[in-house]
């Protein structure tokens, strides 16, 4: 990621949290609709899961400068996310979900630059998550 792009996703975010909730809740919505079949995945309280991704995305946002920093805690979130039984493609429906969001949230603001930086974020902090959850599978021979 280029300087400008931590910018462009740390500026727009600033737009995003003080509708972090309703956004959350389109985010969840698309992506129920994306995959129906990632709902079940989801048994606690909705809103409550929301405030949990508002606040990783928050963490990865501000972290952008510094991903070494974040890298452990991404990785770990991979580890868990195969005991929860996600399966690899769901990423991309996640993705697209994301960067829906956002365009609803941000409007006009999401411009095509905004778009490719959060396209960059989620493409470097998914494929950390997905690598760890790979390390931990059985070779097959």
């Amino acid at each position: 990621m280029t300087p400008e792009q931590v910018t462009l996703v740390q500026s727009s975010w600033e737009q995003v949290k003080p509708i972090s909730e309703q956004a959350a809740e389109l985010f969840y919505g698309r992506l129920f609709e994306l995959d129906p079949s990632l709902k079940p995945l989801f048994k606690g309280d909705m809103k409550e899961q929301g405030k949990k991704l508002m606040a990783m995305l928050n963490l990865a946002v501000t972290s952008l400068t510094k991903l070494d920093a974040i890298v452990p805690a991404v990785q770990d979130l991979g580890r868990r996310h195969v005991q929860y039984g996600v399966p690899d493609e769901s990423y991309q429906t996640v993705g697209e979900a994301l960067l829906w969001t956002l365009d609803k949230g941000l409007g006009e603001a999401f411009t095509e630059d905004v778009k490719e930086a959060w396209t960059q974020t989620y493409v470097t902090l998914s494929t950390v998550m997905l690598d760890a959850a790979h390390e931990s599978e059985p070779a097959v021979s």
